[in-house]
């Protein structure tokens, strides 16, 4: 049962984060994205590196706070800073991405909480 929800999760990010992708550069100024295509490929990129080393960032940045709000239960603020870095070393290895600058790729990161957190929510 929890490999059959794991999976459908998967499958859901794979869908939605292409699409959460294209519709962050067509509202959030600074984001670029050059198709869909393109989007399937970096929403990929940014799965695999954050299953790589998105929880060495995270461990780092709770580290840093004391991890204060990870006790607080407020430990989404410190994994959305670090999807935000991963957004920025994605956008430094595809051409076909682009973020101008560190806040774009912060309110993308939240758009992408956003939506993970609504596919959590119906698993």
């Amino acid at each position: 049962m929890f490999v059959e929800r794991s999976f459908m999760e998967l499958v859901l990010q794979l869908i939605v984060t292409p699409i959460v992708l294209m519709l962050a550069s067509k509202v959030i100024d600074r984001v670029y994205i050059k198709n869909f295509k393109s989007a399937v490929l970096t929403s990929i990129s940014i799965m695999i590196v954050s299953f790589l080393i998105g929880w060495l960032i995270t461990l780092f940045l709770n580290v840093a706070t004391l991890g204060i709000l990870w006790i607080v239960g407020l430990g989404i603020i410190t994994r959305t800073i670090a999807n935000a870095i991963i957004i920025e070393i994605i956008d430094q290895s595809r051409k076909d991405f682009d973020t101008k600058g560190f806040m774009p790729s912060l309110k993308l990161a939240i758009a992408l909480a956003i939506a993970w957190g609504v596919i959590d929510v119906m698993f």
